[in-house]
């Protein structure tokens, strides 16, 4: 009987190591092809582990909680397949980052490169991954710098993301003149202290009381880091937001009348979201500065090649997911289309793969699944723009014809968009804006899928 590993995955080009959340086999259970045998989480999303041989779980190397690095063994598993099955039995994986890959990373990041410190990141009593050690040593960020970093990870642990992006605000610090302003107010008998230096911004949370009857529900993972990246978000980009009024009756009636002969021939149920990602990546490719995102230094715009969008999807749990249809404008409607149901189911069902929700240059949400006129989402970072679209109701509006105006029943939605005034201004952002709405409303009722 043969023994193999099983090997923690490559999940991505930006992932270097999972969080293992639980173990769906213990010691001694056997185990079929393909059958799950734990659920990591990285920082990104949630995965499965599935067995690539039937066999038994021999013995589990990390127990639950455990953040384990790309391309370590997390558990072996002993089978009667042949001799041949071991040279394709443990997953394909890349080596994780070298020390010298992880500096390399960090210092593209950065204005200088610090000397390095000796701080034993040991003594901390907080849990600190072997490559934010080493970015933090080599980055010269003390033992105290770090254990003041906030964490999005699981329970609060600071990520890679987390430390490089503390990274570039220590390096201004320690390079220009920092000034600090400490202001105190009172209100309703509560203090609260706002700290600014440099470009940081630091805000004590409120007090608040619980009363009699009240229950404290701990935020699940995925709700905190939302809620941690819907607050970064805010302090970075400066939101202002725009809206439209489209009459969509064309789109409407074609897809009406379109819709069940499509999923007859494809197989595939054709929603409004595809028309809606179609009509988007045409307007991008006539304003390409929407497609745009800001460096970590605030000086500096990045001009995206391709044009990914990320399009918000519900899942059961409540928490929203961002899954990207990468190179929209370059897909047909049957490709997007494809693609936007492939991806929604697997989100619903969390088998999305990290990749899977990276990489986005613009993101799409559907207010109007809720039955929702209109919202003002916030900003994807690092993105510098985000549309969302309202429900689709019938209104009566006045018609212009040849034989003069008439009154009749046409299908109106709004559309907002809510961008980043340091990059993108009313103009640019408005007549984004208003280019997705004439490709909704002039849609060629007579082309075939």
């Amino acid at each position: 009987m043969a023994t193999f590993d099983l090997i923690m995955p490559k999940m991505g080009e930006s992932v270097a190591e999972a969080t293992i959340i639980k173990w769906t086999k213990n010691e001694g259970d056997n185990i079929k092809l393909d059958e799950t045998v734990l659920e990591i989480a990285t920082d990104k999303v949630d995965s499965e582990i599935p067995s690539p041989f039937e066999g038994t779980l021999v013995k589990k190397l990390f127990k639950e909680g455990d953040v384990v690095q790309v391309g370590a063994v997390i558990a072996t598993i002993s089978s009667d397949a042949n001799a041949t099955v071991s040279t394709t039995a443990s997953p394909k994986v890349e080596a994780p980052a070298t020390k010298t890959e992880t500096q390399n990373t960090a210092a593209s990041t950065t204005i200088s490169s610090p000397a390095q410190t000796n701080n034993n990141y040991s003594n901390s009593d907080k849990f600190y991954s072997p490559l934010v050690k080493s970015i933090a040593k080599e980055e010269g960020i003390s033992l105290a710098e770090l254990d003041a970093i906030k964490g999005t990870g699981q329970d609060g642990r600071v990520t890679k993301a987390d430390i490089l992006a503390y990274i570039p605000n220590k390096n201004k610090a320690n390079t220009s003149s920092t000034t600090s302003v400490t202001s105190t107010e009172t209100k309703s008998n509560n203090t609260s202290t706002t700290s600014v230096a440099d470009n940081t911004v630091l805000v004590q949370r409120p007090a608040v009381s619980v009363g009699a009857g009240d229950e404290i529900v701990e935020m699940d993972r995925m709700r905190k880091l939302i809620a941690d990246h819907m607050v970064m978000s805010k302090h970075v980009s400066p939101h202002v937001t725009s809206f439209v009024e489209a009459d969509v009756t064309n789109l409407v009636m074609w897809r009406d009348k379109a819709k069940k002969e499509f999923e007859k021939r494809e197989g595939e149920k054709l929603t409004f979201t595809p028309l809606f990602i179609e009509a988007v990546a045409k307007a991008i490719k006539d304003f390409p500065l929407i497609n745009v995102s800001v460096d970590q230094t605030g000086t500096k715009v990045i001009k995206r090649k391709n044009i990914n969008i990320g399009m918000a999807a519900a899942l059961p749990s409540g928490n929203l997911i961002v899954p990207v249809i990468k190179n929209a404008d370059q897909k047909n409607l049957l490709g997007i289309t494809k693609t936007v149901n492939d991806l929604a189911n697997r989100a619903r069902a969390n088998k999305l793969a990290p990749d899977e929700i990276q990489g986005g240059t613009f993101t799409l949400t559907n207010v109007g699944n809720f039955g929702n006129v209109m919202g003002t989402p916030i900003i994807n970072q690092p993105q510098v723009a985000i549309l969302a679209v309202g429900t689709i109701k019938k209104k009566p509006a006045v018609i212009e014809t040849p034989q003069g105006d008439m009154i009749g029943i046409r299908q109106f939605m709004f559309l907002s968009l809510s961008y980043d005034h340091r990059v993108v201004d009313g103009s640019l952002g408005g007549s984004f804006l208003r280019k997705v709405a004439d490709y909704l409303e002039q849609f060629d009722t007579t082309r075939t899928v």
